[in-house]
């Protein structure tokens, strides 16, 4: 190589400058990095499964303590009007997950438990709230329920979360895994630890709050966004003797148990934010609460309090759950009474994120009615449609259209929660403009994916059916 006078001095300057620039530009990026983890807050979701309305002390629950959801509640924006997008468990959760009504993409009925349906689960168009925020940098984490399809495409870590620990089915035994039993749902299926499969010792929702601990104590300078999906108090109703025992002044005894199981998930969301205010992190993470659905009274002793109905229906009982938004310091200490949806979380932490929001206009950034830089109410109206199109409703400010099995009613929700005096004969107009709005909104949605977890199950009895039949057949041949 031919040297050229002062080259090699020349180089070494500009390889010192560059190496210079390169120092100086890394800090000004690490302290952007900080800087924005600094501005933008922590989010942490946590999903009860199943809760009744009436079984939270915030809401006048009695006979369960619930302490810490009730300082959670007193700490932030209680919602008086919070709804769910659907009366029971998967749904609510792709519309969770997708920040809008899961009807704009046809998914409106239970998945079946089947590692091997590549269809039944969130489609994966569908961009979820994790990977909107793993996109603007955060950290993702999830565990506990996910039951948005338990095929490999459908699995949390393929779906925008870093960590997941929890299962993918509907519903989990509380105190063991046993895989010799007959699949069907699979409620003693092996856990999932980030794809493989767990054994765990000890309460399901201890457990998965000791993940979620793990997952917070693991983060460094980069915001993160935590999922806690609970299982409780969804059946099978199990909780340990002794917590079952301190509630012996309840004479039910179904929901003695369901009181600690109630009482038991109360406590780890209280270690789990202590957790928050031991890092010094309380101020900057926005920490909701809600219920997937309202509570199935009959299935598990659940009380939905004044609300008319229960899970599966349309009606308050259905619909209308704890909902809860907290960030001290950024957030009031307040009652919101505006109607909201559950949806409407994804998008609020989407956008505080700095992330892509949801398109679509379904969801809204709550933050700004809360705080009453935005006036009027958040929504025009919320709608609710079930499958086969028996159970529909529509909730416009005080008014309330339930459509079932045929009937049409219309309640005035300010002066009768309950849903007692139907006012349909009398106020025909508000009727007429109810069902408009509710076909106008109802033009833009998908029918139904797939079928429900029950007929999918009858349909599979059906086919094996079949094959025995042939079998039997084949084995009488000559």
């Amino acid at each position: 190589m031919v040297s050229i006078p002062g080259e090699e001095h020349d180089m070494n300057t500009r390889w010192q400058c560059r190496a210079v620039v390169c120092v100086v530009a890394t800090w000004i990026a690490a302290s952007v990095t900080v800087a924005m983890a600094a501005d933008r807050p922590n989010v942490i979701l946590i999903l009860a499964d199943d809760l009744g309305y009436g079984d939270v002390g915030f809401h006048g629950c009695q006979d369960i303590p619930t302490p810490h959801l009730d300082a959670l509640a007193a700490s932030g924006v209680r919602f008086a009007n919070g709804y769910s997008s659907h009366p029971f468990c998967s749904p609510m959760r792709a519309a969770l997950m997708a920040g809008r009504y899961q009807h704009r993409f046809g998914y409106v009925t239970n998945v079946a438990f089947d590692p091997h349906n590549q269809v039944m689960g969130l489609p994966p168009a569908e961009v979820t709230v994790a990977s909107r925020l793993r996109t603007a940098g955060y950290r993702t984490g999830m565990v506990g329920k996910w039951h948005l399809g338990a095929a490999a495409p459908f699995h949390p870590l393929k779906r925008g979360f870093d960590f997941f620990y929890g299962f993918l089915g509907g519903g989990h035994d509380y105190f063991e895994v046993d895989t010799t039993v007959q699949l069907n749902e699979n409620y003693k299926a092996a856990l999932d630890d980030n794809g493989s499969p767990a054994d765990f010792e000890g309460y399901l929702t201890e457990v998965l709050t000791d993940q979620a601990i793990k997952f917070i104590s693991h983060q460094d300078d980069a915001p993160y966004f935590l999922y806690v999906a609970y299982n409780a108090p969804h059946g099978p109703l199990q909780a340990p003797a002794d917590v079952v025992a301190s509630f012996s002044s309840i004479p039910d005894e179904r929901r003695r148990t369901y009181a600690a199981m109630v009482h038991i998930m109360d406590q780890q969301i209280g270690r789990l934010l202590a957790t928050v205010d031991a890092r010094g992190e309380r101020e900057n993470t926005l920490v909701c609460f809600l219920s997937d659905n309202g509570g199935p009274e009959k299935a598990n002793a659940s009380d939905n309090g004044p609300l008319r109905g229960q899970k599966g229906d349309v009606f308050e009982g259905g619909i209308h759950v704890p909902f809860v938004m907290s960030m001290p310091g950024t957030l009031p200490a307040m009652v919101y009474r505006e109607p909201v949806m559950s949806f409407d979380l994804s998008q609020t932490a989407i956008e505080l994120a700095g992330g892509e929001a949801v398109g679509g206009g379904d969801a809204v950034n709550l933050v700004p009615f809360v705080l009453g830089e935005r006036a009027g109410a958040p929504h025009e109206a919320l709608f609710w449609r079930m499958a086969n199109d028996r159970r529909v409703a529509v909730r416009r400010g005080k008014d309330k259209l339930d459509v079932v099995d045929g009937e049409t009613m219309l309640f005035d929700l300010d002066a009768d929660l309950g849903e007692t005096h139907d006012l349909a004969a009398s106020q025909q107009a508000a009727v007429s403009e109810l069902t408009a709005l509710f076909d106008a909104w109802n033009a833009s949605n998908l029918p139904a994916l797939f079928p429900s977890y029950s007929d999918y199950h009858k349909q599979l009895k059906a086919f094996h059916e079949q094959v025995r039949e042939a079998a039997q057949a084949a084995d009488q041949t000559p």
